[in-house]
């Protein structure tokens, strides 16, 4: 690992234009790509304070050697570059946003002689026309309508040739799906008209068609062929099938591709809509390991370079909008590098309010769910949580597997209702039946450091009450190598699989008759411990979870934190924190965790806030219960009923007697005498008002 001084350009050398530079690796390999507006405040940010960089700086210029630049004449220019270098030198710590491939596209090879339909993935080819992309199973329905009004090659270039040798098409040019070029049925010229109006119809143009269809066969009717009318007609469905597949969400004169992401510290998600005459032509999606410490911004930007810098816009030109969530980083710039590509303007804008704000959220929400499904496929893979934990365990440097993980996290808004939750993890996978809840309260709830000693003593004291229970048990059980044969009198019954789990049986036979005795056994909710317990935070709140498991004498219990801020791993009594790689499956599993302690705590606080909103003048009456208090009101109609009502009167109501009818007689009278010594305050001026 290279010492970045050693490569450190003077200062005065480095000019204050704008411009791009390259780090290098000792192979000389560019492993990094940026651009500034001012190369030396950039470059000299890299190198002021190596120690101070963030992981994935701090690894980039300890793995690079050398570094060059570049001056250019503007921020244009520099963003031109920029993107002409990464996509020439695909540098390792420069974000790369990977299709998912998840969605297939429609293609038409117009650069053959007899252009082919087909369904095609991965990187796109030169002079191809692309649609979509859509879902599997909806691209081979919407191919093999369109066949059947559009008879485009669709076969191989092997079937193509052996039906050329041996002058016979294949089974599309017996049932009308191909116009069979192959066997010369139909000219190369008109072959490519009809290639180039399947292409019309799918970049949105299927009215033109419609209404031609529409025309021939009112000309088919009116000349009596009802046969060719009918089959017209079918065609006419079938287009119509295929153009109305897409909803209309914004007005027809609107081509628009509308992006939104979803993003946590070390990935994103991002969807695209494409529509086109205000239908949904396409969707696509990708997702990207955050390798650099990008903003949102710088995120958008990125992205806007690689989608429409590599292939264009996959239907074939850029729209007029891009409408992205936050306006990316020199966007006049952008702007201005997209309208050069498509030829015309193009307005990067984001929407702020009508439909289109609308079908945003209906984008984000997409991303949402694309990113929750790259992370639930990837903690589901047993090989992958295998590694997850066998990395975690070295990377701490503990002894023992790690079998079961505790994580615990504390929840509150500005130290009310303070909760607590805990979430278990076993052989990576969480066991709901296992999480539970916590009510933080009194001096505990002072501090998230005090409430995370007090709940890690909860939890362990009832581990250490629940282990002794169990020893207790067993030095009251018979002897196994005593009770293996049946005494006088007794008889073996075999023990009932339906209280095996969950009761205790002993039957006994006494004076000829059979005796059974049922005791419920008692569910160990703690008796088993983790062999690792991670907190939601930073130093403070590991050194707190420490102390309380040192305070109950528990040694073989491992805690680490968790911080969200940089993603560092805190161990007891360290002053600095165990850095885990950003691609680390342990890093993963180890924030899966955290953020399902987050999701579980913080659904417990909202749950107990809703609760102490709703409060009624009822709730402090002594012996009064949640039954009681609604006969009350059923009787009376409201409080205001209740409180006007005397003790006889109270006593009439269903189930309140003469004791608990004085009790909120008393209650409610003691109540407007504390209330009447609070005197009356002027908010404007802040004087007591005299009454």
């Amino acid at each position: 690992m290279a010492n970045p001084a050693s490569y450190r350009p003077r200062t005065g050398e480095i000019p204050t234009n704008p411009g791009v530079y390259r780090f290098r690796d000792p192979h000389g390999r560019v492993i990094y790509v940026g651009k500034a507006k001012s190369l030396r405040s950039r470059l000299n940010s890299y190198f002021a304070n190596p120690a101070g960089l963030l992981p994935k700086t701090y690894a980039m210029v300890h793995a690079a050697s050398s570094v060059e630049w570049t001056v250019v004449g503007s921020e244009l220019e520099s963003l031109q570059l920029e993107y002409t270098w990464i996509k020439e030198f695909k540098p390792r710590f420069n974000v790369v946003f990977r299709d998912d491939k998840t969605y297939p596209y429609l293609a038409v090879t117009m650069g053959e002689k007899y252009p082919r339909v087909q369904v095609m993935r991965g990187d796109k080819k030169k002079g191809t026309r692309y649609f979509g992309p859509y879902t599997a199973g909806a691209i081979r329905e919407t191919m093999d309508t369109l066949l059947r009004v559009f008879p485009v090659r669709s076969c191989s270039a092997g079937v193509f040739k052996r039906a050329e040798a041996t002058g016979r098409p294949c089974l599309l040019g017996y049932i009308d799906k191909c116009s069979a070029p192959c066997v010369s049925r139909i000219s190369p010229e008109d072959h490519r008209s009809l290639a180039e109006d399947f292409c019309a119809f799918m970049g949105g143009e299927a009215k033109r068609f419609i209404a031609k269809l529409e025309k021939q066969m009112a000309d088919a009717v009116a000349e009596l062929d009802y046969e060719h009318a009918a089959r017209i007609r079918d065609d006419i469905a079938a287009l119509r099938k295929v153009f109305e597949r897409n909803a209309v969400v914004l007005s027809e004169d609107t081509d628009a591709d509308i992006f939104a992401l979803h993003e946590d510290e070390l990935e994103a998600a991002v969807q695209v809509f494409h529509v086109r005459g205000g239908r949904i032509r396409g969707q696509r999606g990708w997702v990207v390991e955050k390798v650099e410490d990008f903003t949102t911004p710088d995120l958008v930007e990125h992205l806007l370079q690689q989608v429409y810098g590599n292939d264009g816009d996959s239907h074939g030109r850029l729209p007029r909008e891009v409408l992205v969530p936050v306006e990316p980083s020199n966007a006049g710039e952008l702007a201005e590098w997209l309208g050069g590509i498509r030829g015309a303007k193009v307005d990067i804008r984001v929407p702020q309010r009508g439909d289109k704000a609308a079908l945003m959220t209906t984008v984000r929400e997409n991303a949402e769910h694309a990113l929750k499904l790259h992370k639930t496929r990837r903690a589901g893979d047993l090989t992958v949580r295998s590694q997850a934990l066998q990395e975690l365990q070295e990377a701490l440097d503990l002894p023992v597997p790690l079998l079961r993980i505790e994580c615990f996290d504390v929840s509150h808004v500005q130290g009310t209702n303070v909760v607590a939750s805990m979430v278990v993890v076993e052989d990576g996978l969480p066991k709901k039946s296992d999480y539970r809840k916590f009510s933080v309260t009194g001096p505990a709830a002072a501090d998230d450091t005090a409430a995370m000693h007090d709940v890690l003593t909860r939890r362990f004291r009832h581990y250490l009450q629940d282990k002794s229970a169990q020893v207790d048990e067993s030095l009251l059980a018979p002897d196994p190598g005593e009770a293996e044969q049946p005494g006088p009198g007794q008889q073996e019954v075999p023990l009932d699989s339906t209280l095996q789990d969950s009761t205790l049986q002993d039957s006994t036979l006494q004076d000829g008759a059979l005796q059974d005795t049922t005791t419920p056994a008692p569910r160990a909710k703690f008796a088993y411990p983790p062999n690792l317990v991670v907190v939601d935070g930073g130093k403070p709140q590991v050194n707190a979870a420490a102390r309380a498991l040192a305070d109950l004498g528990i040694d073989d219990v491992y805690v680490v934190g968790l911080a969200k801020r940089l993603e560092e791993v805190w161990l007891p009594d360290s002053d600095f924190p165990v850095i885990l790689p950003r691609t680390s499956q342990g890093l993963y599993l180890l924030q899966r965790i955290r953020d399902e302690a987050h999701r579980f705590a913080i659904t417990f606080h909202r749950q107990k806030r809703g609760k102490a909103m709703t409060v009624s003048a009822l709730d402090g009456v002594p012996g009064l219960g949640a039954s009681k208090r609604k006969a009350l009101l059923a009787h009376f109609g409201s409080v205001k009923g209740v409180k006007a009502a005397s003790a006889e009167e109270l006593s009439q109501a269903k189930g309140i007697g003469p004791a608990l009818a004085s009790a909120i007689v008393n209650h409610f009278s003691t109540g407007d005498r504390a209330a009447a010594t609070v005197p009356a305050i002027n908010m404007s001026t802040g004087e007591i008002i005299e009454t």
